[in-house]
C-alpha cells in the first residue's frame, strides 16, 4: 500500500487513494492463512556465531570458497543487504589501521547516493574474519589481473573470473553454505539472514540501538531493527528461564 501511495503522490495527483478497504482485505488474508497453519511472513533466521563458523568452515579452500567466506563475513560484519554487496567495487574497500574501510555508494535509507563509510574490525577467529577473508580473495584478483571493478564477481572452473555476482547469486551462496554446513532450516536462509544476524549479534553483546542502526544504514527507530532486538531481548530476559522446569 505505501508504494501505491508513494505512486500516486509522485504521479502528482493531491489526493491519497483510501487504505481502508485494502487494510481490511490484507487483514483478512493474514487471519486465513495464520487458521490454515501457514505462517504471514517467512523471516529469515538469524545464525548463532557457531553456525557461521560452520557455515565458513565449509567454504573449499579454493578461489570460489575465498569468495564465498568473504560474503558471508562481510555481509554479517557490515550487516549488509545483498544490493550494497554486489555493488562494491574493489576500491571501496580498503584496509585503515588493520580494520576494513568500506564505502556504500547507494543503499535503501540513501537515495541520493551521498555514500556513508562503514569500519569493520578483524574477526576473532580465522573463518569469521571479514579482513583475512578480504585479503585473501583480492590477492587472488590481483594474481589474475583485476585490480578494479567490481569486488564480488562470477568465478569459472577455469579459474576465469567472470562479471558482477547478482543478487541471486548471493542467496544461492548463502544457503548452499547452510546446507552443506548441515544448519537447521537451512533452506529458509537466506543473504537477509546475514544482516539480521549482525544486528542481533550486537544487541546482545550490549550495542546501543543508534549505534546498530546507523552501521546496519537503518532508519533511525526502524521498525526491522526493533524486530531483531525484541527478539534477543524475549531470549534473555525469558520469566521461565530459572523458573525451574
Amino acid at each position: 500500500m505505501a508504494a501505491i501511495r508513494t505512486c500516486h503522490r509522485t504521479a502528482g495527483y493531491k489526493g491519497q487513494p483510501d487504505r481502508e478497504g485494502a487494510a481490511l482485505a490484507l487483514r483478512g488474508y493474514r487471519q486465513r492463512r495464520a487458521k490454515s497453519g501457514r505462517r504471514n511472513q517467512r523471516q529469515a533466521p538469524v545464525l548463532t556465531i557457531e553456525q557461521v563458523r560452520a557455515m565458513a568452515g565449509v567454504c573449499p579452500d579454493d578461489p570460489a570458497g575465498w569468495r564465498d567466506r568473504l560474503v558471508l563475513d562481510l555481509g554479517v560484519a557490515l550487516m549488509g543487504r545483498r544490493s550494497e554487496l554486489i555493488a562494491l567495487f574493489q576500491d571501496d574497500v580498503r584496509v585503515v589501521d588493520g580494520e576494513l574501510e568500506v564505502l556504500i555508494r547507494h543503499s535503501k535509507t540513501d537515495q541520493d547516493a551521498h555514500g556513508e563509510t562503514v569500519y569493520i574490525p578483524p574477526g576473532e577467529h580465522p573463518l569469521t574474519d571479514p579482513v583475512g577473508a578480504w585479503r585473501q580473495w583480492t590477492a587472488f584478483l590481483a594474481e589474475h589481473g583485476h585490480t578494479g571493478g567490481r569486488l564480488l564477481r562470477r568465478f569459472y572452473r577455469n579459474h576465469r573470473v567472470g562479471p558482477s555476482l547478482g543478487g541471486d547469486a548471493v542467496n544461492d551462496i548463502i544457503r548452499g553454505l547452510a546446507v552443506r554446513a548441515g544448519i537447521d532450516g537451512a533452506e529458509d536462509v537466506t543473504a537477509h539472514s546475514l544482516r539480521a544476524t549482525g544486528a542481533s549479534w550486537a544487541y546482545a553483546e550490549r550495542a546501543p540501538m543508534s549505534a546498530i542502526t546507523e552501521h546496519g544504514r537503518w532508519k533511525p527507530g526502524s521498525s526491522v531493527v526493533l524486530r531483531y532486538i525484541r527478539a534477543v531481548d524475549k531470549r534473555r530476559n525469558n520469566p521461565m528461564r530459572g523458573a525451574g522446569l
